[in-house]
């Protein structure tokens, strides 16, 4: 059994992810999409006709897994309860700290229709989207997970790159929204206001992840993050461009915006959810917005790699941590949206102090005021991504 990762058990608060779970991706990527983008090459596109996959789980009861840093229950519980009941070895790797990064890490063996190393992966809508389309994913055979499909929560269930599941398995999900720090100022109440008052001149900060940040500035303009054209786009990147250059944004971050909103150095800022969470056990000054034009709702996805030889123990795993049980500890330490329906009851046992909290229960009310941002064709992703990192310098 190897659970090699950096999730530390002296923690003693809340198990929350500082500085590594959301990372900035940075606008074109480093390493292999940076070079792809600059010389105008495409990742190879493969098919279940061009790169076959052989499982082997019945014979070799392992698995690889790679996850965000720090993104799991303290020591690993609820991952040691699952070999204990499956028998199956588990290699646990905390090494995707960014998605583009860790694409820059799969890219040449997965165009080659080469293994990875790698039965589970973790990545974010985007870039799930991206490894879709690229034809890089084993399908998730949906008998071998009914959890998933009996507690996946409806909101989720349909991603306009994944409409029936059969690639990915939300693995957490989280909100980007706004936050404020109220020893220093007033509720913002709308990302308008966050681009736009004066009194926050210079005190505000934006996120480096393209998508989070365009998906308002799309709203802001009068666009529909879901569905908007090169139109659109380029009267949201001229909006940003406007607040760039006169001086309302501080700088661009990862959730290294954490630090300064805790000082007072910034005043508000674009946040991610869990972190907020985590801020809040030490500093009940920091509060949590839902923009009056809606919030940003995006999700971390269990994904299976071609050539992967496990996919059954994989989707073993999937299915464990949708019972409700083991997805409502998981919860209590992660501190982000639980995907699974049934762990806001089974809470009730692990920590009723969380039973009640939206951010990770959110209700019914506070999804319909929630987006996804528009899934994008690789040549338009590169154009954006270009165009967003230009204005942002």
């Amino acid at each position: 059994m190897n659970l090699s990762g950096r999730c530390e058990d002296t923690a003693s608060a809340p198990y929350w992810k500082p500085g590594c779970r959301r990372t900035a991706s940075g606008a074109a990527g480093a390493g292999l999409p940076g070079l792809l983008s600059a010389c105008g090459i495409d990742p190879a596109v493969q098919t279940p006709a061009t790169c076959k996959s052989t499982d082997i789980s019945a014979t070799d009861k392992k698995l690889v897994w790679s996850n965000w840093p720090q993104y799991i229950d303290k020591g690993k519980k609820t991952l040691l309860d699952f070999i204990d009941q499956t028998g199956i070895d588990v290699t646990y790797n905390a090494d995707v700290n960014d998605n583009n990064e860790f694409f820059a890490k799969i890219a040449n063996q997965l165009g080659d229709c080469q293994p990875i190393g790698r039965d589970v992966i973790v990545l974010t809508d985007w870039m799930a989207a991206r490894l879709v389309k690229l034809g890089w994913l084993q399908t998730v055979d949906h008998a071998n997970v009914p959890n998933v499909d009996k507690n996946l929560t409806a909101k989720l269930k349909s991603p306009d790159w994944d409409k029936k599941r059969d690639y990915s398995a939300p693995w957490q999900s989280g909100f980007t929204g706004i936050a404020y720090n109220a020893k220093y100022t007033g509720e913002v109440k709308s990302f308008q206001e966050l681009i736009t008052r004066s009194d926050l001149k210079g005190r505000i900060s934006l996120l480096q992840e393209m998508r989070d940040t365009m998906g308002f500035m799309l709203l802001v303009t009068g666009s529909d993050p879901t569905d908007f054209d090169d139109g659109d786009w380029g009267n949201a990147i001229d909006k940003l461009q406007e607040i760039v250059d006169n001086g309302q944004v501080r700088r661009f971050t990862g959730n290294d915006y954490v630090n300064d909103l805790d000082k007072g150095d910034l005043l508000a800022c674009e946040a991610w959810s869990g972190d907020v969470i985590a801020m809040q056990y030490d500093n009940p000054d920091i509060k949590f917005v839902i923009p009056e034009e809606g919030l940003a709702l995006w999700s971390d996805n269990m994904l299976i790699p071609n050539k992967a030889e496990h996919r059954t123990n994989a989707e073993k795993l999937m299915n464990f941590y949708y019972e409700p049980e083991i997805a409502a500890r998981l919860a209590a330490w992660v501190n982000y949206i639980c995907p699974v329906d049934g762990a806001r009851d089974a809470m009730e046992k692990v920590d009723p102090s969380l039973v009640d909290a939206p951010l990770i229960f959110p209700d019914d009310e506070m999804l319909s005021k929630t987006f996804s941002f528009q899934s994008l064709e690789e040549s338009t992703a590169k154009k954006y991504d270009t165009e967003f990192s230009q204005a942002i310098g």
